[in-house]
């Protein structure tokens, strides 16, 4: 991302590109502090408490919004959304060139049904262009930012709990070479990656602070770099070819830096022309897709760092990248608000040119089997896109708030959804929907 993006104290709440849709919403439907409502009728509205499937199927909103007690239809506000959510751009026009050159595809597919959403998780987004903050180990298990704290939530149990406190002074309690013994004070956390039982997180001056899950306190902790502009964009934890579990962390600075996570070396530093805002490992491990403050991306080999493909077709920089299970096909997440999905025999153009509604796609997953590809925009709506029909069906997921991130959980039975929001801040929970065939011959 561009330096200036991140520039000054005012990048987390206050940034003019994030939309506050809770403190909007309040303004237009009930005057901001209850207007004519009354301030215990005003209360009573936005007191929002947790949706189940169950209230779902019987007409309540899965936010808990109330819109039948108020002067406003979700319908018509959403039309508003549309028309006047501002979409980030560092190149200018890019988002309308796209409007006008693809329409999204048609929806129409269901492929996760809406379980619950949470209230009491409340994700938070300390950089508006970095939205990978919601992790997902298993079905019932989601780590997640929320202000200086990395969560745990169990949604078998109910439990929200505190993996770690980055507001005061967080420092190893291993012994590593080029660790820093001192640790940090008050770091912001930039992004997140949890895998398996290891927790990485970035900082914005270049802090990486590695954890053990089954262990107590901090395993590592390294600044990468001591350039002013510094911020780490994206983490991504593989299992290595050796057997072992590694991770990649991508900067501002222009650097892909791979660690292993054993004894915490550093074991490969790429450098490229320009920020380098994430980086996808190809399933072999032989490939790593690099994207940045850049129209274009690259396929890059992933032992000595060097160029062997660009893929062209972006109009803006991209922030996202995911590789399908077969190691043949890679999607690009972009803020000329499409993600583009490529297949490495044929770059020449790309295999799907995907249209988001409102702006930027931040976040791209595919699921684990394959089937699926879930990308995220900024705000409001995450697709989910049936691979098996070549990306021409997608399930539309339809909700108000800016996304903190999205997670798949490893056996694709739960889809997790981080909502940022002053007043509608949650977590919601979509499973995946089965259809057992031979439970029907036998009714």
């Amino acid at each position: 991302m561009s330096y200036q993006a991140v520039d000054g104290a005012d990048y987390m709440v206050d940034e003019q590109e994030m939309e506050d849709f809770g403190h909007e919403f309040e303004e237009e439907v009930y005057g901001g502090d209850g207007g004519e409502l009354g301030l215990d009728e005003y209360n009573m509205l936005t007191r929002v408490t947790d949706t189940s499937a169950a209230q779902a199927r019987k007409g309540k909103d899965i936010q808990g919004i109330p819109w039948d007690r108020l002067n406003i239809t979700r319908e018509s506000y959403r039309l508003t959304r549309l028309e006047q959510y501002r979409n980030y751009e560092n190149v200018p026009n890019s988002g309308e060139s796209i409007d006008k050159e693809c329409k999204p595809m048609e929806k129409g597919g269901y492929y996760f049904e809406f379980f619950h959403n949470t209230r009491s998780v409340k994700p938070t987004i300390l950089h508006f262009q970095l939205r990978n903050l919601i992790w997902a180990t298993s079905k019932h298990d989601v780590y997640l930012l929320s202000n200086y704290s990395v969560m745990h939530w169990s949604s078998l149990t109910g439990n929200l709990s505190e993996i770690l406190n980055f507001s005061g002074h967080i420092a190893p309690a291993e012994k590593h070479a080029g660790s820093l013994l001192e640790g940090f004070m008050q770091t912001q956390i930039s992004t997140l990656a949890v895998k398996e039982n290891f927790l990485v997180a970035g900082g914005f001056q270049g802090e990486l602070t590695c954890k053990r899950l089954d262990k107590q306190g901090v395993s590592f902790c390294t600044r990468t770099t001591y350039d002013d502009n510094a911020i780490t964009n994206a983490i991504e934890i593989y299992d290595s070819l050796s057997g072992g579990i590694n991770f990649m962390a991508s900067n501002n600075d222009c650097g892909v830096r791979e660690y292993d996570m054993e004894k915490f070396q550093l074991l490969n530093h790429f450098r490229f022309p320009w920020p380098v805002n994430h980086t996808s490992m190809n399933p072999d491990r032989r490939l790593i897709t690099v994207v940045g403050d850049h129209r274009d991306g690259l396929l890059v080999d992933s032992q000595s760092g060097k160029t062997v493909a660009t893929v062209v077709g972006h109009l803006d920089y991209s922030f996202a990248s995911a590789w399908h299970p077969d190691g043949r096909t890679f999607a690009t997440g972009n803020q000329d608000k499409t993600c583009r999905v490529w297949d490495i025999r044929k770059l020449s153009s790309p295999v799907a040119i995907l249209k988001g509604n409102l702006g930027a796609v931040r976040s791209i997953r595919f699921s684990s089997d394959g089937q699926f590809m879930v990308v995220a925009e900024p705000a409001d709506f995450v697709h989910v896109y049936s691979t098996k029909s070549d990306y021409k069906k997608r399930q539309e997921i339809d909700f108000f708030g800016e996304i903190s991130g999205v997670s798949l959980s490893p056996d694709d039975e739960s889809l997790y959804i981080g909502i940022w929001d002053r007043t509608y801040a949650s977590l919601l929970q979509y499973n995946r929907r089965h259809t057992y065939g031979y439970l029907d011959s036998l009714l």
